[in-house]
């Protein structure tokens, strides 16, 4: 696939707020790439200039905010609703190949809907979430620095072109603490890993596991961003858009930040499609 040809869609609702950004880093990289309301690709009162469908698409991205201000938990009711008119068009999309990024909203989104884990390849949306993104230990707002060890071995397409084995990415968020279900931890860690889905995991300044505050949100197995078992669905709390530029990064001047990595594995991925 020619890069020209290639279309990304960053899908929001009311309260998302980084969809901007992650429309920028996907233009900086010369791909067509527009902040969608869910609302285009299902209601019909919308125009018809501005209706779409998910085929117009070969990427989607969920990105981070408090998408309708985090009622009931965070991700849910943007989840409930794509559920409920876009499972099966989702479903194909993923099955087909097509990469869903879910970024920190966006991956309690993925998680609510039962993207992620994403165990089974013939059914890549569970009937019922499989994990959760908890309140965080700290039971309170966590913004800042963190810095991520890329654990995956070739499987997640958004890491390809990652060259760090350390990278900083910042976070935002009150709930972002991965959970599994008491007394299956370990089981649930146990499959991730043998299924090479594991992307990134939190550590100190010394490239070690650690706890707070470099696991912001006390993660079990400092897990801070999945992929599915085919590789193409992958969530994250921190926030890879926020550290596309290099003025951005907190020890960069020029160039680009860590960020970039995964936007250009994305699109690198799609012109080998």
């Amino acid at each position: 696939m020619d890069i020209d040809e290639i279309k990304v869609a960053v899908v929001r609702i009311e309260g998302t707020n980084c969809e901007d950004e992650t429309v920028l880093a996907f233009k900086s990289l010369g791909v067509f790439c527009e902040a969608v309301h869910l609302k285009q690709f299902y209601s019909d009162m919308i125009k018809d200039e501005e209706q779409r469908n998910i085929t117009d698409y070969h990427c989607l991205v969920f990105p981070g905010g408090f998408s309708a201000g985090d009622y009931v938990r965070a991700g849910a009711i943007f989840s409930a609703r794509t559920k409920s008119v876009l499972q099966r068009d989702i479903e194909n999309f993923i099955k087909n190949g097509y990469p869903v990024l879910g970024i920190c909203n966006g991956f309690q989104v993925l998680v609510e809907l039962g993207a992620l884990p994403g165990f089974d390849e013939d059914k890549p949306i569970a009937e019922k979430p499989e994990m959760a993104l908890g309140v965080n230990d700290s039971n309170r707002f966590e913004c800042r620095v963190t810095l991520l060890k890329h654990e995956n071995k070739g499987k997640c397409i958004f890491t390809k072109k990652l060259e760090k084995n350390v990278v900083m990415f910042p976070v935002a968020h009150a709930e972002g603490r991965v959970t599994f279900p008491m007394g299956k931890e370990d089981e649930f860690v146990d499959r991730l890993i043998e299924n090479d889905q594991i992307v990134f995991r939190y550590v100190d300044d010394e490239g070690n596991y650690a706890n707070y505050p470099w696991n912001p949100n006390g993660s079990y197995y400092n897990i801070a961003g999945i992929c599915n078992v085919k590789g193409n669905v992958f969530g994250l709390m921190p926030h890879p858009e926020r550290v596309f530029f290099g003025y951005q990064h907190s020890n960069e001047r020029n160039g680009y930040g860590d960020g970039k990595a995964v936007f250009e594995s994305i699109v690198e991925y799609l012109r080998r499609f």
